[in-house]
């Protein structure tokens, strides 16, 4: 089959493309698809970060980003070949358009069943400490081949299965062979070359960003949107968990319980504690909470007016005289608390051709 392989330069791009199919483990037919990329990587290993954004990279000394690494990453993030039955791509339950969340409260996994909590987005995944709801703290490259062994997610529960069907691939010869100096496929180069691709996945340029880049006292924000950003910051003290310096999460806090329930079906890691998410491009990755059980940031927001429940476990920033705490905002201060928390959308971001599927239908 590698014979049938040809290359197609045009508009700068090299276009890879395959006629047939390849025979996967378990004797499905995997048909191909025609896969474009650049004559020159992107870049991915020199992004500019801004100085407000203050954290430390998390690469560790043997995986440091690379352009054709990351490119790697890129498209096996988009191979459907990654699950059991070729139906499956990590990209499946991270769609680029909306923050790589997912719009429903559950994903569809490989053979149809769902998944039992909502798909995190994914940005600037190189400065996070912890990942996952349960606050997981192993290195990315084996966070990032956790779903792909998962019985419900893409069921490629033996990595040495997973090597062999990528290795049968064409097209990833020249790919690893780029990356790692080597065509051998490996399930360590995999979850490497997934690591770079998601910490080379940068998200900066929001309006916020910009506002802390021209460092001008939010000259550019609405009145409406300082008002929320002041809300955020002092009534509402969001920012006590969703620290602006720590890209608007908290990994360093863990998992936390914001009181969603008393009794929990899922006790997360352990007590109803879930990971705190960063709230960039919240706007775009609803349903929130780990269950996916708010639709929209108005929820969210009566959640920690009036919603909190007063669980034994509650995290300390949300209570208040022996119980849970009541923000009291009033209507104006809840639609300057959504106006701010919209200024965190990059748009950019959800359209950036770097982290767009590679694959051409």
């Amino acid at each position: 089959m590698k014979n049938s392989i040809f290359y197609v330069l045009a508009l700068a791009f090299v276009s890879y493309a395959i006629t047939g199919c390849v025979k996967s483990i378990d004797s499905e037919p995997l048909e191909l698809s025609q896969l474009e990329l650049p004559t020159v990587p992107y870049n991915y290993a020199n992004i500019e970060i801004p100085t407000h954004i203050n954290m430390q990279d998390n690469s560790p000394n043997d995986n440091q980003i690379s352009d054709h690494g990351a490119t790697l990453g890129r498209v096996l993030f988009y191979e459907k070949a990654m699950s059991k039955n070729n139906t499956i791509a990590c990209a499946s339950c991270h769609e680029q358009a909306l923050g790589f969340a997912n719009a429903t409260a559950f994903s569809e996994g490989f053979e149809g069943q769902m998944t039992t909590r909502n798909s995190m987005a994914i940005a600037n995944h190189r400065f996070a400490e912890q990942f996952f709801w349960n606050s997981d703290n192993r290195p990315l490259e084996e966070q990032v081949i956790q779903p792909v062994q998962n019985h419900i997610e893409m069921g490629m529960e033996r990595l040495e299965d997973l090597a062999l069907k990528i290795d049968a691939i064409p097209y990833y010869d020249d790919l690893f062979d780029k990356a790692f100096g080597s065509t051998e496929v490996t399930s360590d180069k995999i979850g490497k070359a997934l690591a770079q691709f998601l910490r080379g996945m940068v998200s900066t340029d929001s309006k916020y960003d910009k506002a802390m880049v021209a460092n001008n006292n939010f000259a550019d924000f609405t009145e409406l949107e300082k008002a929320g950003f002041e809300v955020f910051e002092n009534k509402a003290n969001c920012a006590d968990c969703h620290n602006p310096g720590s890209d608007f999460a908290a990994s360093w806090r863990g998992a936390t319980n914001i009181g969603l329930d008393m009794d929990y079906a899922d006790e997360g890691a352990g007590n109803g504690r879930f990971k705190i998410p960063s709230l960039r491009n919240v706007a775009v990755t609803a349903p929130y909470m780990h269950d996916g059980r708010y639709v929209t940031l108005e929820e969210v927001i009566e959640h920690y007016d009036n919603g909190v429940k007063p669980h034994p476990s509650l995290d300390w920033a949300l209570q208040g005289n022996g119980g849970a705490q009541n923000l009291d905002l009033t209507l104006a201060e809840k639609q300057a608390l959504k106006a701010f928390l919209m200024t965190l959308t990059d748009e950019q971001y959800l359209t950036d051709a770097r982290y767009s599927n590679p694959f051409i239908d």
